[in-house]
């Protein structure tokens, strides 16, 4: 055994040669001397590490890990040690960690903390470094700490009961008896393989790049379930394609919303094809602007749901329910005014960096329920409108459960088309048999007329047909004869916008709902997509961004702000791209299709039982995308399933609640109309009309009631970090001291530079 006498100069030669040093142990010469160990750890190049998830260090310390039985030192500056709240190792290396006792000298094995892709081999892995995180890895976090703890116990037990005398290693992969032996690389432990949704086998832990390839920038690489990552370039036609079958897979979100408020707002056909048009320049230019100057994930921004429910409350006001001349346009300036408010509120709150402080008290918990309350709050729109045409809606819901459900494994060529393109396949399918049913005949009666339905209401023997007709057929609409070939929207088509106090303060609080809903969104994304999570900077960004987006919808008057679309993390789960330059090439084909009016006028076109069947599905679908949340908590805790219990109870029940104070309008509105005009006779009663209107709205409205009471509890009632599943975004310092693993986010050099102060915004 080479004692502590040997020069370093000796242990230097022999690293030149490729032969590794022999390690001494530690040996108190008498007592326990700190000195005396540190000079030893200098000595040998031990480096100690805590079990501490508070702890970091960020020294430039060298770090010996072992890659295929090679010494490589890399430099370190990254923090050290196992995050015990989030249940991870902070440190992201290629090959198992192992780490000598100071007492024995022998090594310790930490366990494997990555997996390469099966089939590939460790070379596509530079200077040891690799970084991401697999799904397996983040289903697997808590699991994997106990046996990691409980050999360290064991270590530690070991160490005082044999006072030196050596033995095996945890996993027995190295024999550290004291005489010097070569540390040698513990045999990795694998995981057992998982299967994605897709049934396809997946192997969890990090995805390592085939073939030895290694992106330039040196960040946190894209999962290996991705087909596209965030900054490939598989090409134009490629990114094109991935573009398309992107927006297709939303197009339930992007395109309906105009179909349910303009008739609501008695608006025409033409209005609403124009209406459409809007709606898909806005998403296609938001879109762009949040690639660039958002968070820069690939996320699609459009016409969100949370906006929808408040929308219709205002349509619905005692003011203008007996509205008849323009109503459609009065109607749409007050949204904008309101829209454009609540916008500039939500700007702020990002740019200020009001956000980053916000979200310490944003976690799972709070974000599930919301997000499952905006779906629910049209559960008695969804059904009850699709059920005007059973004949058509029922076999709709049928198909798209099919093809997502049952079909959604099917691949051909290559892609799972059924579960991909559900939505519009189904849409198309069903659209054609509809007009078969309506070429047929189905829906003639005696004496009605099949152009003009509502003309119908005069006639008592066609009263009763007039909703079916209005509902199935499919050439009740005009729009394709009425729209133009090229029509370009442009702001303040409607009018001037309309500023009312009211409507404003409802904006406001459902901007920060929108907030919340995006908070979500953002945090889901980065996971899936194998990304280091954001800053609370970037996060205040986005939000920041996201409200300037709205108030651009409110000058174009789209009738509802622009946000992150909830569905975008399934459609990245069900498309497997998640690539940046396909979302904004999608962007750019629907600005330009915005432009074209009849594509407008055809989507303006589809029967409402259909567009009712489809969002029948998509608001199910939020529902399940919220509560999807909850798996970033610990689901069995008590604590945590009686708040969103609670929340969302009185959520569906306050509302209910407030809605019965409008018996009479059951006589003017539809069924499904009915919870959203309780604004007007609520039983808040002040002496200021345009205090009441509000606080009536707010208290009807699903996801604001279920927001507050989670907000309250989750924040009150005491719980451990670990417990509520606080979201662990990523640190201002971790750009300081890895500027690649957070570069995904960076803004455009020229942009930062221009906001190289604005540090709550994470340039």
């Amino acid at each position: 055994m080479e004692g502590g006498s040997n020069s370093d100069m000796k242990e230097r030669m022999e690293r030149q040669k490729g032969v590794n040093p022999k390690i001494e142990p530690f040996v108190p010469k008498k007592g326990y001397d700190p000195r005396e160990l540190k000079s030893w750890a200098k000595r040998t190049g031990f480096v100690s590490t805590t079990f501490s998830g508070e702890t970091e260090r960020g020294g430039g310390h060298s770090r010996r890990d072992f890659d295929n039985g090679r010494d490589l030192n890399v430099s370190s500056n990254e923090n050290v040690g196992f995050d015990l709240e989030r249940g991870v190792n902070k440190t992201e290396t290629v090959s198992p960690k192992i780490e000598l006792d100071p007492i024995l000298g022998r090594a310790r094995n930490r366990g494997v903390e990555i997996e390469p892709i099966s089939g590939s081999n460790n070379e596509g892995l530079r200077n040891g470094r690799g970084r991401g995180r697999g799904k397996g890895e983040n289903l697997g976090r808590r699991t994997e700490m106990e046996p990691i703890l409980r050999g360290h116990n064991e270590e530690r037990k070991d160490a005082r009961n044999e006072n030196g005398n050596d033995g095996d290693s945890a996993n027995g992969a190295v024999n550290g008896n004291g005489n010097g032996h070569i540390a040698q690389p513990a045999t990795p432990v694998t995981e057992v393989p998982r299967k994605d949704d897709g049934n396809v086998d997946e192997e969890v832990g990090m995805g390592i790049y085939p073939n030895g390839e290694d992106p330039s920038y040196g960040g946190w690489h894209q999962s290996p379930r991705m087909k596209c990552g965030l900054r490939e370039n598989p090409g134009v036609v490629p990114l094109m394609f991935y573009g398309l079958q992107h927006y297709l897979s939303l197009a339930g979100s992007l395109i309906f919303i105009p179909l349910i408020t303009v008739p609501t707002m008695g608006g025409s056909d033409k209005d609403t094809a124009d209406v459409v048009s809007t709606v898909l320049l806005l998403s296609g230019l938001t879109t762009i602007l949040h690639s660039y100057f958002g968070t820069r994930l690939p996320l699609v921004q459009g016409s969100s749901f949370v906006y929808l429910a408040p929308a219709l409350v205002i349509m619905n006001s005692e003011e203008y329910r007996n509205l008849a001349d323009h109503k459609f346009r009065y109607i749409m300036r007050e949204l904008q005014g309101a829209i454009i408010v609540g916008s500039i509120f939500q700007s702020f709150l990002g740019y200020s960096g009001l956000m980053s402080l916000f979200l310490r008290l944003v976690n799972p918990v709070v974000v599930a329920p919301t997000v499952a309350a905006v779906g629910l709050a049209f559960f008695s729109y969804g059904f009850p409108q699709a059920g005007s045409c059973v004949e058509i809606s029922l076999p709709q819901i049928l198909l798209i459960l099919i093809f997502t459900l049952y079909l959604g494994g099917i691949s051909i060529f290559g892609y799972r088309v059924f579960r991909i393109y559900a939505v519009p396949v189904s849409v198309m399918i069903i659209w054609a048999y509809a007009f078969f049913l309506t070429a047929g005949g189905a829906y003639n009666f005696k004496g009605c007329s099949p152009d003009i339905p509502n003309s119908n209401i005069l006639i008592d023997a066609c009263q009763k047909h007039a909703n079916t007709m209005r509902h199935c057929r499919t050439d009740v609409s005009n729009a394709m004869r009425t729209a133009a070939w090229v029509r370009i929207p442009y702001p303040f088509q409607w009018g001037i916008p309309t500023f009312r106090l009211r409507t404003s303060i409802i904006m406001v609080i459902v901007s920060l709902v929108a907030s919340i809903d995006s908070i979500g969104s953002y945090h889901s994304a980065a996971i899936r997509i194998n990304l280091k999570p954001p800053t609370p900077g970037i996060v205040s960004r986005g939000i920041g961004l996201e409200g300037f987006c709205s108030v651009l919808a409110g000058l174009w008057g789209t009738g509802t702000g622009a946000t992150t679309l909830t569905e975008n993390v399934h459609t990245i789960n069900a498309t497997k791209v998640a690539n940046r330059r396909a979302v904004q090439l999608g962007a750019v084909l629907l600005i330009l299709f915005s432009f074209v009016g009849k594509i407008g006028a055809i989507l303006a076109s589809i029967p409402q039982a259909l567009a009712a069947a489809v969002l029948c599905f998509t608001w199910a679908l939020i529902v399940a995308l919220g509560l999807s949340t909850l798996q970033y908590t610990q689901n069995a805790s008590s604590r945590n399933i009686i708040i969103v219990g609670v929340s969302l109870f009185f959520g569906l029940s306050v509302p209910a609640y407030f809605q019965q104070y409008a018996p009479e309008t059951g006589l003017i509105l539809p069924g499904y109309l009915i919870p959203y005009a309780a604004a007007s006779n609520g039983p808040v009663h002040t002496g200021n009309s345009q205090f009441n209107f509000a606080m009536n709205a707010l208290l009807s409205l699903n996801m604001v009631v279920t927001l507050l009471v989670a907000f309250v509890l989750d924040n009150t009632v005491p719980g451990s970090r670990q417990e509520r599943g606080v979201y662990a975004w990523s640190k201002a310092e971790d750009i300081m001291t890895d500027p690649s693993s957070l570069l995904d986010y960076s803004l455009p050099s020229r942009v930062a530079r221009c906001f190289h102060w604005a540090k709550c915004v994470g340039t």
